[in-house]
């Protein structure tokens, strides 16, 4: 009879992916070295993970889930799609600039072919809020006739290059925040 699996096993394990992404890449991310980060042998990971594909899987999954739950945190019921906007993009760059480890790490998994098309679906509707809300600040801006996903992608550029300020630059980092803001928002809504 085997042991029953540990959540908390399983946290480590995904826990230790990430460190070892983010310092090392993505490419020499072996399950050997991922297993010893977190203190397991290589065959228990394999018991939580059927596969290092699977692995990158569910930490995408799990990166991305919790940027959104962080991005939409106390989100307030009422108030303008500006405000509501500029409440999600706070949120969001104040979880990148906290967590630069899942940052790195989620930067490679977005790139890499490893990510299923049913790992970005399960993202896709996890974030739905977060779409729905760019959705609504772009219906009279410059981008509204461009695809969803383009936009997305302009968003996520600049916030990306914000954070990576923010990062080497903490002194000015809510001046940094708060001019990309100003340059996104004229990008999405005119």
């Amino acid at each position: 009879m085997s042991r029953p699996r540990s959540d908390q096993r399983r946290t480590g394990i995904l826990d230790a992916a990430t460190r070892v992404i983010a310092s090392r890449g993505l490419g020499a991310a072996a399950t050997a070295a991922i297993a010893k980060e977190a203190g397991v042998s290589n065959g228990s990971l394999f018991l939580y993970f059927e596969s290092k594909s699977t692995l990158l899987n569910e930490l995408y999954v799990q990166l991305k889930a919790e940027v959104g739950d962080a991005a939409m945190a106390d989100m307030p019921d009422q108030g303008s799609t500006r405000d509501l906007v500029r409440h999600m993009w706070k949120r969001w760059l104040r979880w990148a600039t906290s967590n630069p480890e899942k940052r790195r790490t989620l930067a490679q998994l977005e790139v890499t072919d490893e990510i299923s098309l049913e790992s970005h679906e399960l993202v896709r509707d996890g974030q739905r809020l977060m779409s729905e809300l760019i959705e609504r600040s772009r219906a009279g801006g410059p981008m509204k006739d461009e695809p969803v996903s383009f936009v997305l992608l302009v968003v996520g550029a600049i916030a990306d290059t914000t954070m990576d300020v923010m990062i080497r630059d903490p002194d000015g980092a809510d001046a940094r925040s708060d001019a990309a803001f100003e340059a996104m928002w004229r990008v999405l809504a005119g």
